[in-house]
This record gives structure tokens, C-alpha cells and sequence, in this order.
């Protein structure tokens, strides 16, 4: 039986709805609830010949695990994982890619956010690892709002290959450290970027800093010491939007 997924949340069902329908294998929506964007989201399925059932809110509470589902679910196929021959086909058709890297960042709220983010931005792709990182969950789209159906996440085999692969298209690798002596403020960011977050707490491996071209840091005035990883890769990814306008 081919591998399925659970969609909840308006924004993640609808960008799902609107982009790749025939993922979806049924709707369910919370009995009672009734306004405009849900009723276009249903009569959009019903037109399609998408099923919709009608249930109880305890039902989509369940298969939810807790999380807010804002009265829809759906259950579809699974999407088909991209990997290093995708980020190929962007680094040779984008003519100035712009690419959002995480490092082993693992919770899923974080990868929701940051793939929000680089949608927002207009990034060509969010770039993985394979291994020790989050993945595309139901809770990572709902937290993406319909980012995770527009922004590619590409899982790469090994991180710092793919970042010297870049390097060869001429992208300019930079990555953001603590320890850093520049401020990302004070760089020249040109059109070809790769900006690399590491995880929180960790930063970047030590494969991963090395292969950059670059390292900026964000001034820090506070007694904290670093931001979380999805607002930090906001603000860098927006910098670098701001330069090149």
C-alpha cells in the first residue's frame, strides 16, 4: 500500500488542494464548522470528485495528536521526497539561485517556520540533510501555512558535497556563527546565495562552517546569546532580499 499522509490545518489542505489534488483521498471537516474559506475549500474538492465527510471535532482531534487542526483534515498520498538530483535542476535552471540551508535542524515547528520564511522571501529550495534533521510532517506543513507545498525541501545525501556543488554553479556559501567576526549587515550579498543556519545550541557542524565561503554573525545586544533558528533565518534571508532590491 502506497504511503500516506495526514494534512491538517486550512492553509496546508488548501495549498495541497490547489497544487497536487490528486494527492488528496479524502477531507474531513469538524461538524458546525461553516464560513467562507471552508466552504470554498469544500465546494473546490467536491468539484474535483474529492471526497468530504463531515465528523466530529473529537475524530479530527484524535488524528491530529493534539495539534490544531482548525476543523479540516485530509488524508493523501505521500509526497515524493527530493533529493541532490533536484537541487541539479534548480541550480542549473534558476540563472541566480537563492537557497535557504538548515544543519541539523530537528523540530519540526522550526522547519515549518524557516520553509514559511523562504517562501516568503522567495527562495528557490530549502536544503537538508538527510540524516539528523526534520522532515515533512503533518505538523511541519500546518506550521508552514501552504509553504511546505511551494518551497522544494531538498534532502541531500551529504551536506557539505552539496554545498561544494553550489559553489561550483556559483553560489556564494555563507553561514551564520556565533564566533563570526562580521556582521551579515556588513557583507555584500550577491544574487547566487546559499544562506546556512545551524542547529540551536550546536550551530553549524564543523565540516559544514568550513566549506563556506563566508561567516556573519547577527549582533546580539541582549543577555541571550543566539535566536531561534526560524527567526534568525528570517532576518537573514530578508537581509539579503533587502540588498538585492
Amino acid at each position: 500500500m502506497a504511503q500516506q499522509d495526514w494534512l491538517y490545518g486550512i492553509h496546508s489542505v488548501q495549498a495541497v488542494l490547489e497544487k497536487e489534488p490528486q494527492r488528496i483521498l479524502e477531507i474531513l471537516v469538524a461538524k458546525g464548522r461553516s464560513d467562507d474559506r471552508m466552504n470554498q475549500l469544500v465546494n473546490s474538492a467536491r468539484k474535483q470528485g474529492i471526497s468530504v465527510q463531515f465528523t466530529h471535532k473529537k475524530t479530527l482531534d484524535d488524528k491530529s495528536n493534539g495539534e490544531q487542526h482548525q476543523g479540516v483534515m485530509a488524508r493523501a498520498k505521500a509526497a515524493r521526497t527530493l533529493n541532490d538530483d533536484d537541487l541539479d535542476v534548480i541550480l542549473n535552471n534558476e540563472e541566480s539561485p537563492f537557497i535557504l540551508v538548515l544543519d541539523g535542524v530537528t523540530d519540526p515547528h522550526n522547519l515549518g517556520a524557516c520553509l514559511r520564511n523562504a517562501d516568503a522571501a522567495g527562495a528557490h529550495a530549502l536544503v537538508v540533510p538527510k540524516d539528523n534533521s526534520a522532515s515533512v510532517t503533518p505538523v511541519v506543513r500546518k506550521v508552514a501555512a501552504g509553504a511546505a507545498e511551494t518551497v522544494p525541501l531538498i534532502q541531500v545525501t551529504n551536506l557539505s558535497r552539496a554545498l561544494k556543488h553550489m559553489q561550483e554553479k556559483g553560489v556564494w556559501v555563507i553561514g551564520t556563527a556565533g564566533e563570526a567576526e562580521q556582521l551579515i549587515y556588513d557583507c555584500k550579498l550577491p544574487k547566487s546565495l546559499a544562506i546556512v543556519m545551524g542547529a540551536e545550541g550546536k550551530g553549524m557542524r564543523r565540516l559544514t562552517r568550513e566549506t563556506c565561503d563566508e561567516l556573519v554573525k547577527l549582533p546580539m545586544a541582549g543577555s541571550v546569546s543566539s535566536l531561534n533558528v526560524s527567526v534568525a533565518s528570517g532576518i537573514c534571508l530578508f537581509e539579503a532580499v533587502r540588498q538585492l532590491r
